[in-house]
């Protein structure tokens, strides 16, 4: 089908939730994506964090193609060999003792959100409200789900769908004071991003992190780190949180787990893990033998590609070579971000600027309107990062000359 034809079937038969930009894709091969004409585009975007090892990764295909010759599905009634084997290596990695899989990142919050709440009930006395209220933090992105959306600190995806989960309360992101005044002894869980990502990039402060672990710690409700999008080594690192030198005693992950297969997984340490017991929570979907499989070989791969290390140094690369258009540029007003996380924010929209790249060549995307997101492959190398600064550099030069040609005239 063309894409004339895709987009009036779309159109026709589709709920228009998603505003698409005017591309086809047919096929992936590392860090680039074809359109349906033949056009190649540096993916420096990853399916939003998905595609943490590129398009068509070998590694990922032989696994994929393996298991589906033996078995796509069981019920989670039965066992089948890879459940436990990938729950192994997260709470390895993790340095966390318990894992369950869900099909995406909104559905790791629900049942976190839940398990708290049933973690606050093991202690409380007959006749007394237990803990249940949850500490969010503004500007925060944690799913569209009615709980997670809940959970979301920006009014803009709450508002059109309240009233939702009761009980959720937002703390100043990066206010230690705000924090201290609203953690008591009704909080059951407070919940955060340690970078956020739909947020704009925003890493939470070394203060702000071990403020909230101490509280958390206090009053014996759980810190629910969110490391849907900078997990699993999106910051050169397995887990972003352990750059803070901190542990959650609950983590969420998805994005990247099974290299595009929908597959999450909420990871507890084991006095939170036991507050569900068989009945309490269950899916039909997660934790299935293909993507499984698919994400021990993810993970398999990153560790024997050594990928944590190069992504710090590309990473650091890519970030060097953004500050230099920030320097060129007034209207770019910041670089930040860590490893292959890493935003611009601008002073002017960034909307023009996505489609201009997109034009060229480049995907990238805008959040929070102001905010260009770079989210590209672990395996991207310097010159990939050469040819996609060298792009913007080209977009920027270009809207800089149309915005002066005015006061020429």
């Amino acid at each position: 089908m063309t894409l004339a034809q895709v987009r009036r079937a779309e159109a026709q038969f589709l709920v228009p939730t998603y505003d698409r930009s005017p591309v086809l894709f047919e096929r992936g091969r590392r860090c680039y994506l074809y359109d349906s004409t033949g056009k190649r585009y540096l993916d420096f975007l990853g399916g939003i964090a998905v595609n943490a090892l590129g398009h068509s990764h070998p590694a990922l295909r032989r696994a994929l193609t393996e298991q589906s010759r033996r078995l796509f599905h069981v019920s989670n009634l039965f066992y089948h060999p890879y459940q436990a084997a990938l729950a192994r290596r997260l709470t390895r990695l993790s340095g966390l003792d318990r894992a369950f899989f869900t099909n995406s990142g909104t559905e790791a919050i629900e049942g976190a959100l839940k398990l708290a709440r049933a973690y606050a009930r093991l202690g409380s006395p007959n006749g007394h409200r237990p803990r249940w209220r949850i500490l969010a933090v503004e500007n925060s992105f944690h799913g569209r789900t009615c709980g997670a959306l809940a959970a979301t600190g920006q009014a803009k995806y709450r508002a059109p769908f309240e009233p939702l989960l009761p009980g959720v309360r937002f703390v100043r992101f990066n206010d230690v004071a705000d924090l201290e005044r609203k953690v008591d002894s009704s909080v059951c869980a407070v919940l955060l991003e340690p970078i956020q990502g739909e947020g704009g990039i925003c890493p939470v402060t070394p203060a702000f992190f071990a403020r909230a672990r101490a509280l958390t710690r206090r009053h014996n409700a759980l810190l629910i780190a969110d490391e849907i999008q900078c997990g699993l080594g999106r910051t050169g690192r397995w887990f972003a949180y352990q750059g803070y030198g901190i542990e959650p005693d609950v983590v969420t992950v998805a994005k990247p787990l099974a290299g595009g297969l929908p597959l999450g997984a909420i990871l507890a340490r084991e006095r939170a893990a036991l507050a569900f017991q068989p009945g309490s929570h269950g899916t039909t979907f997660g934790g299935g033998p293909l993507a499984c499989r698919v994400a021990l070989a993810f993970l398999e791969t990153v560790e024997r590609e050594r990928l944590l290390p190069h992504v710090r140094r590309v990473g650091a690369y890519f970030r060097e070579r953004l500050e230099e258009l920030r320097e060129k540029y007034a209207w770019v007003k910041e670089v930040r971000g860590q490893g292959l996380m890493l935003a611009m924010e601008l002073t002017r929209p960034g909307k023009d600027i996505v489609r201009r790249a997109l034009e060229r060549g480049l995907i990238l995307n805008c959040t929070h309107d102001t905010v260009l997101r770079f989210l590209p492959p672990y395996i991207i190398e310097p010159r990939h990062v050469d040819t996609a600064v060298a792009i913007l550099a080209d977009v920027f030069a270009r809207m800089d000359a149309e915005q002066r040609s005015p006061e020429k005239k």
